[in-house]
């Protein structure tokens, strides 16, 4: 077996475990846009910055989620479209729209996700809760920039407009 034959092998083996682990533990991926800044493309210095953050696919095919995590999700109303959102709130919670205009009760199977930066966002204010399903993977670490390694934090929802199945409105 020659040189040639060698390389073809080990790109016939490659490929499939390299496309697998992509698909099943975790890729890393560019968020774009400025939806979730300050938190991911913090503008410095008048630069915008790109950050690339790690996706943990496998945890987030457990379905399994918390409040305050950062997701990739499909968007609802068009597959080819992806979006990075945080989970403000879980099946059975009531969350208060942006716009105060209504109290939504999460249905089963479902969350509600948002930018951190409310305005420029488009998210569950614009489309409603959306069904677990449709996550992705949950954004563990930002990888690029080196000055911006770390961990994305898991930030709690704004009590004043979020409640958990417990709790009511105004107590």
């Amino acid at each position: 077996m020659g040189l040639f034959g060698a390389l073809a092998k080990t790109v016939v083996f490659a490929v499939p475990v390299s496309a697998t682990f992509f698909d099943l533990v975790g890729t890393v991926v560019a968020v774009e846009g400025v939806s979730m800044q300050p938190v991911l493309n913090p503008e410095d210095d008048g630069r915008k910055h790109t950050d690339y953050v790690f996706l943990n696919r496998l945890s987030a095919n457990t379905l399994e989620f918390q409040r305050g995590e950062v997701v990739s999700l499909v968007s609802p109303s068009n597959p080819s479209q992806r979006y990075i959102k945080r989970i403000v709130a879980l099946e059975g919670d009531t969350v208060r729209t942006l716009d105060k205009q209504k109290a939504v009760v999460v249905p089963t199977g479902h969350c509600w996700v948002e930018g951190d930066h409310h305005g420029r966002s488009v998210d569950s204010n614009v489309f409603g809760p959306i069904s677990t399903g449709l996550i992705t993977g949950k954004a563990t670490y930002i990888v690029w920039p080196p000055h911006r390694w770390g961990t994305l934090k898991i930030l709690p929802p704004d009590k004043r407009r979020v409640y958990s199945s417990q709790a009511r409105f105004g107590q």
